[in-house]
């Protein structure tokens, strides 16, 4: 059935899905390159060839320019998945359009699209609270305006935009209200363009989290704009499904080659960075001495490998269960980036609460540093020490997994001491992930110490033992002292 959502795989918030489309399933998470029918240096069989079953096109504009009797497929030469807009941007930048909310999605009936949107009204980037509450509540009123419309549509998935700007307050109840809808089979947060042109990204992961975290998860969750390769892991690991985005041509057309770390001016390389079709057969200097019209096809292209790379890779790291350490190595890729990891990382509980316990191949995970406390294992594992009970009045402590006092009976808790986890009850260190996790054996960084060591003394304090040893722990003499003479 059209608009079904399966969801296949999940790590963290993240999610592998298989949305349904009359035109053939779609594997999220997924980017939809914005296609410009009247200004493209490339065309849909070149995108297709690059790997892309799926394109996003303005609606109003074709409508303004072809009018009636189109097919969507025929006109783009396109037999795959065709998302179409209906000209909000367009107001965003002008302020107004031609045309109704009403006529827009007739037209997108007509047309033979199949994923579509109503004429929404961007919040863009006001500081205007009230033009903010404007464009919510005019969002909400056009779309109860056109139920009548697509109530028996089951050809197209229509998207309800969800708006509110920079007030999260307003992006919240938008989207409440938006997921009350049920003939909307997928939602979208809308207005994110000029936050993440500004790298304003810590704003925008506030955003994605205000609108994920309202609404349900068996609807599949758009962002619009969102065209950046190291952006996009963040994103997927709060939620969001898929991301639609002109910026490989945008970016062409200015020079600009994207990696999936950062973006460079041509100007600025020696070399490519990169194996795709476009930097095998070429270096930066052909590039440039190329004339315009080929050099931006090609650059438009290789932006379009690189998106397509790193959709792939954030799947692959979603399969494997290591999407919080993906996304931990892309936050060093720029300042902005890390500021938004760090912002991801104060809603590690709703990270935690979507994330599987187990998944159906086990595989370790890696620990490196303080940022690293705050994945879900980590915080799982703090909320069970939380609750833990204590059926002794003395505590061991053993530093060595390989020691014989693991196979010994004593009248004492036995507790394993780790760097990261503080301390795991013998019972459970053979058990993931306790026995498949992997950190630095020296050089723990100094502020896991200092969390671990605070673990550990609120812990042993909690349960009021009357003693404790300690055994096997002279590699961690230095930070064992400090947790003896805490507890003395």
């Amino acid at each position: 059935m059209v608009g079904e959502f399966e969801v296949t795989d999940e790590d963290l918030a993240g999610r592998i899905g298989l949305l349904v489309t009359k035109s053939g399933k779609l594997e999220t998470p997924a980017f939809f390159p914005v296609i410009n029918p009247f200004k493209s240096e490339i065309m849909t069989r070149d995108i297709e060839e690059v790997g892309f079953k799926n394109i996003i096109t303005n609606a109003y504009l074709i409508k303004k320019k072809f009018g009636k009797n189109i097919d969507i497929h025929e006109l783009l030469n396109f037999n795959g998945i065709i998302m179409t807009d209906s000209g909000a941007y367009q107001i965003l930048q002008y302020g107004n359009i031609e045309g109704s909310n009403r006529e827009i999605v007739q037209y997108e009936k007509e047309i033979n699209t199949d994923v579509a949107v109503f004429l929404d009204l961007p919040t863009g980037d006001t500081e205007n609270r009230e033009e903010a509450e404007d464009s919510v509540n005019t969002t909400l009123e056009r779309a109860k305006e056109i139920e009548d419309l697509i109530k028996e549509d089951e050809k197209r998935i229509w998207v309800h935009p969800i708006q509110g700007g920079k007030f999260l307050d307003l992006i919240s109840y938008s989207a409440l209200e938006a997921d009350k809808n049920e003939m909307f089979k997928m939602l979208a947060l809308g207005s994110p363009t000029v936050v993440m042109e500004r790298y304003d990204y810590s704003l925008l992961i506030d955003m994605i989290f205000s609108a994920k975290s309202t609404v349900s998860r068996g609807k599949p969750f758009h962002l619009f704009g969102g065209g950046v390769p190291h952006i996009i892991p963040l994103a997927v690991s709060l939620g969001v499904d898929s991301f639609d985005s002109a910026s490989y041509i945008l970016y062409a057309r200015d020079n600009r080659y994207i990696t999936r770390s950062r973006v460079y001016r041509l100007e600025e390389l020696d070399y490519f960075p990169c194996s795709c079709p476009v930097c095998l057969r070429h270096t930066p200097k052909d590039l440039l001495q190329m004339p315009k019209n080929e050099r931006i096809k090609l650059l438009a292209l290789h932006n379009l490998y690189v998106i397509k790379e790193e959709i792939n890779a954030t799947k692959q790291a979603i399969k494997e269960g290591r999407l919080f350490e993906y996304i931990q190595e892309k936050a060093y890729s720029h300042p902005a980036v890390y500021t938004a990891f760090k912002k991801l990382l104060k809603y590690k509980d709703y990270l935690e609460k979507y994330d599987p316990r187990v998944k159906g191949e086990i595989k370790g995970i890696f620990l490196f540093d303080n940022n690293s406390l705050e994945r879900p294992e980590i915080v799982r594992h703090e909320k069970f020490m939380s609750t833990y009970l204590a059926n002794n009045d003395t505590a061991i402590i053993i530093c060595n997994r390989s020691n014989p006092i693991r196979t010994t009976t004593y009248n004492a808790d036995v507790y394993l001491f780790d760097p990261f986890y503080g301390l795991i009850p013998k019972d459970l260190w053979e058990v993931y992930p306790y026995f498949q996790t992997e950190h630095p054996s020296d050089e723990i960084d100094p502020i896991v110490w200092e969390n671990t060591k605070k673990k550990v003394i609120n812990f042993l304090r909690s349960k009021k033992y009357k003693k404790t040893d300690f055994i096997g722990c002279e590699k961690y003499n230095l930070h064992i002292d400090s947790i003896r003479s805490s507890l003395s």
